[in-house]
């Protein structure tokens, strides 16, 4: 598949409050309203074409599924739609279970909550799950494959699984893995502005310089289409980094703990509706401006 046009859609939102981290009643509300209030998983439910979509929530990644399960029903009940499962795969072997098998096949909208995004690779490697996944994300065009925090960030191939912020651009802040390989030709990060990820992603196209880096801002995410088209939905922005012309670079060869040294990394900045090109590594204003460039 790394050569075919995907013809699904992925929306990989750059969340607000870790589910899997901070189980609080605060962060409970905050998460719940915001998702609702910004338009967010509305937008989820209007790019499957349907208005009653079957949706299913997977929230393997999230150390407290009986919390976040309910929450992301009750939110599609507030749009009307409660054709909702929710898929609490546990271990590799719930993964093969038919019954999982046979709901993917069968749902229009697929959910990644937040939580460890190492998780989401650990069950779902060299499964029948992921195959299918892959399969329908690149043949049906209707079909959305969504994920807020981990579940956005395990989108990637070459996925960051951690990283210290306090040691950013010191070689080995980040830590990287092996995605859901959704999105081969990019590095997503969440939670990009409020928790200061700047470094760990620079670091990550520094490692990876051919791919394109995508920090998601909190209440924020991104419509992907074609499997290279970048919409930014929602109230905050949007960085991308491109490193396709650095010149200096050390991260491969700087010893762990030393300074990094990078030179002409290019930033743009995304707020709602500007869509950037993965392909042609160029920034639009807006849809419209993308489909003038094409005539």
């Amino acid at each position: 598949m790394k050569n075919l046009i995907p013809r699904g859609k992925l929306i990989a939102v750059g969340g607000n409050e870790d589910k899997g981290t901070y189980p609080t009643t605060r962060s409970k509300r905050k998460y719940y309203l915001n998702f609702f209030e910004l338009g967010i998983l509305k937008r989820v439910v209007s790019e499957s074409g349907k208005d009653d979509p079957r949706i299913e929530v997977i929230t393997t990644a999230s150390m407290i599924p009986q919390e976040v399960g309910p929450i992301y029903t009750a939110s599609f009940a507030m749009l009307n739609c409660h054709n909702v499962g929710i898929m609490d795969i546990r271990t590799p072997e719930d993964a093969r279970q038919p019954e999982y098998l046979e709901r993917l096949l069968a749902a229009d909208v697929v959910m990644m909550s937040g939580g460890n995004q190492s998780r989401l690779r650990e069950m779902f490697a060299e499964t029948d799950f992921l195959d299918t996944l892959l399969r329908r994300y690149y043949a049906e065009p209707d079909f959305v494959i969504a994920g807020t925090s981990a579940g956005a960030m395990a989108m990637s191939q070459h996925m960051i699984r951690g990283g210290s912020v306090p040691d950013a651009l010191l070689k080995g802040a980040v830590k990287m893995g092996v995605g859901l390989g959704l999105l081969p030709s990019a590095i997503i990060d969440s939670h990009f502005v409020k928790r200061g990820r700047f470094g760990r992603l620079l670091e990550s196209v520094a490692l990876y310089p051919k791919l394109i880096g995508i920090g998601l801002g909190e209440d924020t995410g991104v419509l992907i289409t074609e499997g290279h088209l970048v919409e930014t939905i929602g109230s905050n922005l949007v960085i991308i980094m491109d490193g396709h012309d650095i010149v200096h670079n050390n991260a491969a060869a700087a010893k762990k703990g030393t300074t990094l040294s990078i030179e002409n990394v290019r930033m743009h900045v995304l707020a709602k509706g500007n869509v950037y090109c993965i392909t042609e590594r160029k920034f639009y204003v807006n849809k419209q401006a993308v489909g003038v460039a094409v005539e």
